[in-house]
């Protein structure tokens, strides 16, 4: 049975993109372990958290609380995040959540050439978002976690679905999300 992570970084109640995740993951099986990441309360690294990392990182102490979060990331067989576009991006507090992610010797490591070598055994990281406008080209937020997932974490699959243009005027917001569903439908009916 496949070890699936969701990370919930939705704060409204009736979110979009929350429903989104929710569909996706009933396509998947598995124990579904959710992290709401609104309910962490999660704060930026700084010099002390940094300092006390650091130590932990030296010592090979990564039963630390301050890893827990990459710990259970690095167990995951596969992981699915829930975060609405806000601000090109995604809300501050899974930059923040990736801060605690980042754990030389732990989540990744280098490689005698000095190049990142991923420690997670994630086959997959699924990207689901809503925007009320237009994403534009790429979805900034998926792009860095797709750029994360492949150099620093080595998960080899990245996808993102994204229902956009939801909060324009006369937008068909059923049949926006109805397309998105069945965009997640089809992905997962060629066996991904």
């Amino acid at each position: 049975m496949e070890n699936i992570l969701f990370i919930n970084a939705c704060p409204r109640e009736n979110s979009r993109t929350l429903e989104l995740a929710k569909y996706a993951l009933s396509k998947l099986e598995g124990e579904v372990t959710e992290l709401p990441l609104f309910e962490e309360n999660l704060l930026p690294l700084n010099s002390k958290t940094l300092a006390l990392r650091d130590k932990m990182i030296a010592a090979e102490k990564y039963d630390h609380p301050l890893f827990k979060y990459a710990r259970q990331f690095i167990e995951a067989d596969r992981i699915v995040l829930a975060a609405p576009f806000w601000d090109l991006s995604f809300p501050s507090v899974v930059k923040v959540y990736i801060e605690y992610l980042m754990a030389l010797g732990l989540t990744f490591g280098y490689t005698e050439d000095g190049l990142p070598r991923g420690n997670c055994k994630a086959k997959q990281l699924v990207l689901v978002s809503t925007a009320g406008g237009p994403v534009g080209r790429v979805h900034l937020g998926f792009a860095y976690l797709k750029a994360l997932a492949d150099r620093y974490f080595g998960i080899p699959e990245t996808v993102c679905f994204c229902a956009e243009k939801l909060d324009i005027v006369g937008a068909d917001v059923a049949g926006i999300l109805a397309q998105t569903k069945n965009d997640i439908d089809n992905y997962w009916r060629q066996g991904k």
